[in-house]
């Protein structure tokens, strides 16, 4: 049983949204404020099945401003907008889930959740709209969870046990808490559960009776005793907690809480959760803890697994083939689904090294090494008069030979990548052959068409011998200042860059940025 798709309309800052899911793992990944974390907010809600969640949080922060804005221009009650949730099932063993209560009309198996205006208020909504100002009904709103087969969802009934663990809000008490209690909740059938509670109550009133007897009876009149609360705040399900070698997991620290918490929703029991949603896990972890919880995630089966994040690791060690990318314009793109296996297998076992930078990213350029990235950025501000970040390009060191890799990654997602490196003294096997399948409209490769002129280092030696000559050639004793700048490519680099001399820019990076430059 997993989520194949989720839609939504007019939900937060989505007008629309359609996303196809993976049955095993899906990595929701995308910048800050680009719509990552209301995906899993909408799974959540529509999963809980709960009316008083949604009007906990408030219909006037959930429904899709825009609209709103859009809708006060003409304020017509027939207009008015509505907000809709749909969950789309594969493998769920329950004809009631099965039928056409869906945007599409068409038989499918699935889950909605409809926020709508009261058609019996239709009279005191046209008067509040009538009126001056930009005061929108939400008060005036019907919610409301049906099944696809047209029965209603209520939260009490629901089929599928799911859990969202936000990390971003790890030490806040009463989100630890509400977690607990609903991986308790998730954890045991709702008799098991009724029968903990009735013992539960029972044990408390034995306490009272036998415990607190002694003291209540040298109560002079008996007109008041010492008693213990009990009622739905101080019920079971709010006294749980989870402990660690006996101590209170609000008692460790914020990485270890971020750690036990996943761990222990992705156990495997006889009444495991189906869904689990993880909002950005890599906050308070350390290096260690960061691939001991992405070793868990790998192990995990039964479950669907939803994770929200913009960590380069667990992106890249978790497969990029399940990524799923949001970008600030509300665009949704799964395209790395298509990924060459050999690709994403790298990605899993290559050193960490800016891969969500390059993803998320309009233009990039490439360069091998440290020595490149250091005086890259000059050379362009040299050319232009401007940083390349205002131009909206990022310039990226990959290190080894990997660009055939990120080559792949760009064409996929259409991210306009100028590959710029050595032709390691042969122009046409190197850069001509090597490139030929990966170059086209947004994949391009520049070297010096000059074998002779086979590094970077050489290059610049050669159009700015009079600088180099100044800056290394004095503190050398055997060695040639090229054979300095060709052992000490970075320090040699940051010399250069430091001098505060002008720099002659080799033809072929001058090259590069004409061709990224333009749109």
């Amino acid at each position: 049983m997993h989520i194949k798709r989720l839609k939504a309309f007019n939900f937060k800052k989505f007008k629309t949204l359609d996303i196809s899911f993976k049955e095993n793992l899906n990595l929701i990944i995308g910048e800050n404020e680009s719509g990552k974390s209301t995906i899993l907010q909408a799974i959540d809600l529509l999963l809980s099945g709960s009316r008083n969640k949604i009007e906990t949080i408030g219909l006037e922060h959930l429904m899709n401003d825009e609209i709103i804005r859009q809708f006060l221009i003409d304020k017509k009650f027939v207009n008015l907008p509505e907000l809709r949730i749909e969950i789309y099932f594969e493998n769920v063993n329950d004809p009631e889930y099965y039928g056409i209560n869906n945007s599409e009309k068409a038989r499918d198996c699935g889950i909605t959740m409809i926020c709508e205006p009261r058609e019996d208020l239709s009279k005191e909504i046209s008067e509040i709209l009538s009126q001056e100002g930009s005061n929108f009904p939400f008060e005036f709103y019907n919610i409301n969870f049906y099944k696809f087969g047209g029965n209603p969802y209520l939260g009490f009934t629901r089929k599928f046990k799911h859990i969202l663990i936000d990390h971003s809000s790890i030490n806040n008490e009463y989100a630890t808490n509400s977690y607990i209690k609903t991986l308790y909740t998730s954890s045991i059938e709702a008799t098991e559960k009724h029968i903990h509670s009735n013992h539960y109550r029972t044990v408390k009133t034995e306490f009272k009776n036998k415990v607190l007897k002694n003291i209540n009876d040298k109560i002079p009149g008996k007109s008041y005793e010492f008693s213990l609360k009990n009622n739905s705040k101080n019920g079971l399900e709010n006294d749980l907690t989870i402990v660690e070698n006996n101590i209170d997991i609000l008692h460790r620290g914020k990485g270890r809480q971020c750690f036990i918490k996943t761990e222990f929703a992705l156990a495997k029991n006889e009444n495991e959760l189906n869904f689990i949603l993880l909002e950005e896990p890599e906050n308070h972890l350390s290096h260690l803890n960061m691939h001991n919880l992405i070793e868990r995630i790998n192990c995990s089966k039964n479950k669907q697994i939803f994770i929200a994040t913009h960590s380069n690791i667990i992106s890249s060690r978790l497969d990029l083939r399940n990524a799923i990318f949001v970008n600030a314009e509300n665009n949704i793109n799964a395209k790395l689904s298509g990924l060459d296996k050999k690709t994403a297998e790298f990605f899993i076992k290559a050193p960490n090294r800016n891969l969500l930078e390059f993803i998320l990213s309009k233009k990039v350029i490439l360069v091998e090494g440290d020595a490149e990235h250091i005086l890259m950025e000059h050379f362009f501000e040299s050319h232009y008069k401007m940083k390349p970040s205002q131009k909206g390009i990022h310039i990226i060191a990959i290190g080894g030979l990997s660009f055939k890799r990120y080559m792949e990654i760009a064409n996929l997602l259409e991210i306009k990548t100028a590959v710029i490196r050595d032709n390691d003294k042969n122009y046409d096997s190197i850069i001509t052959k090597n490139y030929e399948e990966h170059v086209g409209e947004f994949c391009k490769a520049f070297a010096s068409t000059d074998d002779t002129m086979y590094t970077f280092e050489v290059c610049l030696q050669a159009i700015n011998n009079a600088l180099c000559n100044k800056l290394f050639l004095p503190k050398l004793k055997t060695r040639s200042v090229l054979e300095y700048m060709l052992a000490e490519k970075t320090e040699s680099a940051y010399k250069l860059l430091t001098s505060n001399e002008k720099i002659n820019i080799p033809d072929y990076i001058i090259e590069a940025f004409q061709w990224i430059e333009k749109n």
